[in-house]
């Protein structure tokens, strides 16, 4: 599910916080899907809890995800619609619009295949 790499600049907590906006975006992740806990995490990576601690705090003062004491750390109904979110889908499209340029692909093009991956996903 989330993979650390080591020898990255990015801090390790926006490795995470990232990782998970994209299990958000990509639908990998919905609205009210349990987060594994906050210990399980940090064992499975072998990271301090505080780490994960501080990622789950950010993604929660974002509206990302919620917690409810007791039962854990679960997506946010509204998490598609936060900016965070939002900001990553943005990227995405632009890196693919420019790998599509790249290749010549026309935008009328783009468009059609832009709504065929839309149908699919129904």
């Amino acid at each position: 599910m989330i993979v650390i790499d080591h020898n990255s600049k990015t801090p390790v907590y926006e490795q995470i916080k990232v990782q998970i906006l994209s299990l958000i975006t990509s639908g990998a992740l919905s609205p009210g899907d349990k987060l594994p806990s906050l210990r399980s995490l940090a064992a499975d990576l072998s990271l301090n809890f505080n780490t994960i601690k501080k990622v789950f705090a950010q993604l929660e003062a974002d509206g990302v995800i919620v917690t409810i004491q007791g039962k854990g750390c679960f997506v946010a109904d509204t998490a598609r619609d936060n900016p965070a979110v939002l900001d990553r889908a943005e990227a995405a499209l632009r890196e693919a619009v420019t790998v599509a340029r790249a290749s010549g692909v026309s935008r009328e093009t783009a468009e059609r295949i832009l709504a065929e991956i839309f149908e699919e996903e129904k």
